[in-house]
């Protein structure tokens, strides 16, 4: 009984909610928030080592920083990040090449408009659900900024908030391969020549026969 709060495969960033066999969806509406992120890191020319997130979360900790607002985009459910990723490329054109704004202030505001916005969708499906605990995954999940901020919300629920470090946040070939091994101890095989790819393939669509089916209540 509790929610994760991960990047699915290209369908990207899903805010789910296990609660027994109820699950309460929460996706972005056009690009992902990790991609949304490194194009971003890009934009600005962060390095990629060791990693372009938490390249940005490292500039974002300027004492001197300084927020800037950005358009906020959440709709119902749902969010949407490519407004905001267009809005800060002409920020750049316009006022960081001027020397207006600093790499600093992009990278604190961006941070805290975009994790704002799941911390808010993350509230909602709680009080949807009636649960108090969150599981934080997922490779933006090792930021520690956006722990903090979502963590801040779980206490005020009363709640509790668990968040993984990079050791099981980055590799989504690992949790793949571990549905997969829950999947084959349960019975569910394919034949290779049943088998493809698919590349937006959302967490909703995945039976998860290695749960009890129990009937969920709100409490």
């Amino acid at each position: 009984m509790c929610g994760v709060w991960e990047k699915c495969c290209s369908d990207c960033f899903v805010v789910h909610f296990f609660v027994l066999f109820c699950v309460f969806h929460t996706v972005r509406i056009d690009i992902a928030i990790g991609n949304c992120l490194d194009r971003f890191a890009r934009v600005i020319g962060l390095s990629n080592d060791p990693s372009p997130g938490y390249n940005i979360e490292q500039e974002a900790k300027d004492p001197n920083a300084k927020f800037i607002e950005l358009p906020y985009v959440v709709k119902g459910m749902d969010v949407s990040f490519s407004g905001i990723l267009t809005f800060v490329e002409q920020e750049v054109k316009d006022k960081l090449e001027k020397g207006l704004i600093t790499r600093a202030d992009l990278c604190f505001s961006l941070q805290e408009t975009l994790f704002a916005m799941l911390v808010e969708i993350t509230e909602r499906t709680m009080a949807h659900c009636g649960q108090n605990q969150v599981l934080m995954v997922g490779g933006v999940g090792c930021n520690r900024r956006l722990q903090e901020m979502m963590g801040d919300m779980v206490k005020q629920r009363g709640g509790t908030l668990c968040s993984m470090d990079h050791r099981y946040c980055i590799d989504n070939g690992a949790m793949i391969a571990q549905a997969g091994i829950l999947a084959l101890q349960h019975g569910e095989t394919t034949e290779m020549k049943d088998t493809w790819c698919t590349q937006r393939y959302r967490t909703d669509q995945v039976e998860a026969i290695w749960r009890p089916a129990t009937v969920w209540k709100h409490t």
